[in-house]
């Protein structure tokens, strides 16, 4: 089972970009604060380009975010990015033959679906602001 970090990482990009705003913004810094590859920040930040989330140029490592982190929810980091939106997946291969099996796919898509709203309106209600706030405040705490 695989898990995607592309949410994860693209909000970890926008808070490196606002608090890192007065220098410091290659792909490749990014990345070593990530811990990934420059060619998967500068593929996120297309998708972000792409939102309407950051301002950039090619070439030039001076990425800023196009509006303010309190105007950014973190469901629009989650639209923005190209992946499949369901949190939650099913396994489509069950024995039809079986109870449980026959059944487990549609009860379990009901419940998911519940989920999902649950989730998205979390991350609506959650802003790129309020993530960076905890992690100068968690910073500040450390030291």
């Amino acid at each position: 089972m695989k898990f995607s970090h592309k949410l994860s990482d693209a909000i970890h990009i926008l808070a490196y970009l606002d608090i890192f705003k007065d220098g410091g913004r290659s792909s490749k810094q990014i990345a070593a604060s990530i811990e990934a590859n420059p060619s998967v920040v500068r593929s996120l930040m297309s998708d972000l380009r792409r939102a309407g989330l950051i301002q950039s140029q090619q070439g030039a490592p001076n990425a800023t975010l196009a509006k303010d982190p309190a105007n950014i929810t973190l469901l629009d980091v989650y639209h923005a990015l190209n992946m499949n939106h369901d949190l939650l997946h099913i396994d489509p291969k069950t024995n039809p033959n079986c109870l449980v099996g026959a059944n487990i796919q549609d009860t379990l898509n009901e419940v998911y679906a519940q989920v999902q709203v649950a989730a998205e309106a979390q991350l609506q209600a959650t802003t790129l602001q309020d993530v960076i706030t905890g992690i100068l405040h968690r910073h500040q705490n450390k030291h």
